[in-house]
């Protein structure tokens, strides 16, 4: 996925199980089809007769069911799907508008859709086969390709090409910069890579850490090494093969394929709204234009092992290993193969990537022994449920799992329950800018739920999971399993569906429960100080005009007030300016700081200096005291919570300037 609220969408893991979910069940259980658990790994019965994935009009018929049903529940404008089985084209079609105004239908080999981070598997492909022909080395250290710029060196060991491919660079995540306004604003690849380098988290290999700066640079290496643009290479040594005449990673698009282009839509307050062509300058991480008809011959060449018609793009050795496993955060979870990741769904085997740009979803999977795959395109990005929702369905429907297992609780006293306990955040997240704030709306809690059990909550919702084997728990209704490691990083939790990422247990201070505490009180006593100040002002101007005696302060007295009613207004603004940002301006200001930012990180800058001046009158308050004992108790616990507040916002960089 290329953004974020997951970031935006599903780096901030916010996923939803929409009704359409609900739906779709209600509908292939009517059908005596299969039966539909909304889950992405959901359990269920097996169909006493499966169809048998081969007839066209069989699958036509089911896929109009579905899609139809999300199209209109969902709010999505537009959709196209495409299957491939046994070295052909199964069938391919769309559904609902490519652009509502002017009436235009989604046409399958016509109309083009942005396919967000499915894009990098042409990168991974690209990469692969520059490794085929010796001009990379899967073990090399990236720095080795790079002229212009280099990787800094923040631990013992290099990031190589494979740490690429795996998703193991252990660069923290920033989707900063990475989409502007107009394809004039677009940068050199090379200058964007050298100017947005991320900081190193962790080191490479040691845990999933999804990256679209990784990808990018992939591609940038792509570049240098073949001599040549990445767009120029992937038309040449990807598109040309495979006939991909509907294909572009250009932008802006060339004319005939931005007349084919769908509208992407927002939905909101009931209308939908048409939004202007993003331009992405991590393109090659997720800015390809396509067709699914074009996806199937992707598809068809990578179930072929690299072959497609008379033409190849990976030798059948090179294809096999880019679709072999090669890391795992743990041996009994899906992991990474060479750019693709695996899935399991209903005892099968998937290798799939999806994509998620702010106005389209998509979403390829690869069912490698049964020769199948599928590819699904929205020109609305309502959140990753809206594919996982037609995924499963299509699992359940073809591929149905067998009955479910009642996990065998371990007969091993439970040793890891008292340090899993607790918040997580993923091991894709930021630590360097304003970004690392939304890793506090995006935990995963895990908590003790009795007889030896715990309950995960995670943007999915909440399972319960009984531990079978020491940290590795299975869930109690339904086939998820969560595995926990201790090592140098502390306490890491692993889901079985999402091997792109790991999380890792965060300190009592960085929970969302201890922030909103610690925040909750700053606020009472800031306002308490507020309405005093204002108070005293009112009375003392009321006093004056009334001819009323108005007692006098000393000078110490009177700056202690004022610097702390100052820092009231300032910290009460703060708070505001940010959830005035998190609740109408949070996609945007994921992906560039927005004025409003600006002004909150001046006043940030500012409440510096005034919680530094109420900590010397309040020094001072206690060596040559003005007030009484209880004045002084106050003031003090006052300076407290402002040196507190500042230590804060220092700690989610909300101190420095937005970059």
């Amino acid at each position: 996925m290329l953004v974020g609220l997951e970031n935006v969408l599903r780096t901030l893991k916010l996923k939803r199980l929409s009704l359409s979910t609900l739906l779709i069940t209600i509908l292939l259980i009517g059908l005596a089809e299969a039966s539909f658990v909304p889950s992405t790994h959901a359990a269920t019965l097996a169909s006493p007769a499966a169809p048998v994935l081969g007839d066209p009009h069989e699958l036509e018929s089911f896929l109009d069911g579905v899609l139809n049903m999300q199209l209109q529940v969902d709010h999505i404008p537009g959709a196209a799907v495409s299957v491939v089985k046994d070295g052909r084209l199964l069938l391919a079609k769309g559904y609902g508008d490519a652009n509502i105004s002017q009436q235009l239908p989604v046409k399958a080999d016509n109309t083009v859709f942005r396919v967000g981070s499915v894009s990098k598997l042409f990168t991974w492909t690209a990469v692969m086969q520059l490794v085929e022909e010796g001009k990379l080395d899967l073990h090399a250290d990236v720095n080795t390709y790079l002229k212009t710029f280099k990787i800094p060196a923040t631990y013992p060991q290099p990031i190589t090409v494979e740490n690429l491919l795996t998703q193991t660079t252990g660069f923290e995540d920033s989707t900063n910069g990475i989409i502007v306004k107009s394809a004039d604003e677009l940068t050199p690849l090379g200058t964007w890579l050298s100017r947005h380098i991320p900081a190193r988290i962790y080191p490479p290999g040691m845990v999933t850490v999804y990256s679209n700066y990784g990808a990018t640079l992939a591609a940038y290496i792509v570049a240098q090494v073949a001599g040549m643009s990445f767009e120029q290479y992937t038309e040449q040594h990807i598109f040309q093969p495979l006939a991909m005449t509907h294909s572009s990673f250009r932008q802006p698009l060339p004319a005939q394929l931005a007349r084919q282009m769908s509208q992407g839509y927002t939905y909101a307050n009931g209308a939908y709204r048409a939004e202007p062509f993003e331009n992405i300058e991590v393109a090659p991480a997720g800015g390809l234009s396509t067709t699914v008809t074009d996806m199937a011959n992707f598809m068809l060449a990578h179930l072929q092992n690299g072959s497609f018609g008379n033409q190849r793009i990976l030798q059948e050795a090179t294809a096999q290993k880019m679709h072999q496993q090669h890391f795992t955060n743990d041996p009994r979870l899906p992991g990474m193969a060479y750019g693709f990741y695996e899935a399991n769904i209903n005892n099968q085997r998937l290798l799939e990537h999806d994509g998620d740009t702010t106005l389209f979803q998509a979403l390829l999977a690869l069912l490698p022994e049964q020769h199948v795959g599928v590819f699904i395109s929205f020109n609305h990005a309502g959140g990753p449920s809206e594919y996982e929702t037609f995924m499963q369905a299509f699992m359940n429907h073809y591929f149905p799992a067998p009955g479910a297992q009642t996990p065998q609780a371990s007969t091993a006293s439970n040793t890891c329950l008292g340090q899993i306990v607790g918040s997580y955040q993923a091991t894709r997240h930021n630590e360097t800018s304003y970004l690392k704030l939304f890793n506090l709306f995006k935990m995963d809690e895990v908590s003790d739920a009795g007889n030896g059990q715990i309950t995960v909550s995670t943007g999915d919702g909440a399972i319960t999971l009984a531990e079978v084997a020491p940290c590795f728990f299975q869930e109690v209704a339904g086939p998820r399993s969560i595995v926990f490691r201790h090592d140098s990083k502390g306490t890491l939790m692993f889901l079985d569906d999402d091997p792109l990422q790991g999380f890792e247990k965060v300190p009592w201070y960085e929970t969302q429960l201890f922030q909103m505490i610690f925040l909750a009180v700053c606020l009472l006593l800031f306002l308490s100080a507020f309405w005093q100040g204002l108070l005293r002002f009112l009375r003392s101007m009321f006093g004056r005009k009334q001819g009323n005696n108005v007692p006098k302060r000393s000078i110490g007295a009177t700056i202690a007030l004022w610097s702390s009613w100052i820092f009231s207004v300032l910290s009460i603004g703060i708070v505001l300016g940010f959830i005035v940002l998190f609740t109408t301006e949070i996609p945007a200001v994921a992906f560039a700081p927005l004025p409003l930012l600006d002004a909150i990180v001046i006043a940030d800058q500012i409440s510096i200096a005034v919680a530094v001046l109420m900590l010397i009158c309040m020094v001072w308050q206690w060596v040559r005291p003005a007030w009484n004992l209880g004045q002084r108790a106050y003031y003090t616990l006052l300076t407290v919570a402002a040196i507190g507040f500042v230590v804060d916002l220092a700690f989610w960089n909300l101190i420095k300037w937005p970059a």
